[in-house]
């Protein structure tokens, strides 16, 4: 898959293309089925980065999600539109099976974004991009399959390509 190009994203089955802000507002359109998401940076500036993000301050009441805005710039991949990569369902890091659906796991992932104590803290550094409310995410239903093989596949690919993960992926 082209981590730059939006009309082979499409190609490759993904849908929603909605915002942070619209999902967070109505999630009815997200299927309640495993699978895997993208979040998509589709500006053509720069990002700015923010000292203070807008996730919790503490996530499970003593870790700061935030990092320094050195540490964003260097972990920022100039000239790809893909910046997270995500999954929801299936298998867990530690192997243990999840019950979690496409539209359960971006629910946590908005409301992590807008503040909320909540279990998602995976992609904490879109949090930290000024404008972060209007980042697009996408998603590929996976009812079938293993959503853990497709995530690592991909940030495979792209560390194939760009040789790094995407911004905010900290782990694959």
């Amino acid at each position: 898959m082209n981590f730059n190009d939006l009309d082979g994203i499409k190609k490759a089955g993904f849908v929603g293309f909605r915002t942070v802000k619209e999902l967070f507002a109505d999630d009815s359109y997200v299927d309640n089925v495993k699978g895997i998401y993208l979040v998509l940076y589709l500006h053509s500036n720069p990002p700015e980065f923010l000292a203070v993000g807008s996730g919790p301050k503490l996530y499970k009441n003593k870790i700061d999600p935030n990092v320094s805005i050195e540490k964003l710039k260097l972990n920022w991949v100039k000239n790809v539109i893909v910046i997270n990569i995500g999954k929801a369902g299936g298998k867990n890091n530690n192997g243990i099976e999840t019950n979690a659906t496409l539209k359960s796991r971006l629910r946590q992932y908005v409301k992590f974004g807008n503040g909320k104590d909540v279990a998602h803290y995976g992609g904490k550094y879109i949090w930290q991009l000024k404008g972060s409310d209007g980042l697009i995410i996408c998603w590929k239903k996976i009812p079938g399959g293993e959503p853990r093989a497709e995530e690592k596949k991909l940030i495979a690919d792209f560390r194939l390509k760009y040789k790094v993960r995407p911004f905010a992926n900290l782990k694959g």
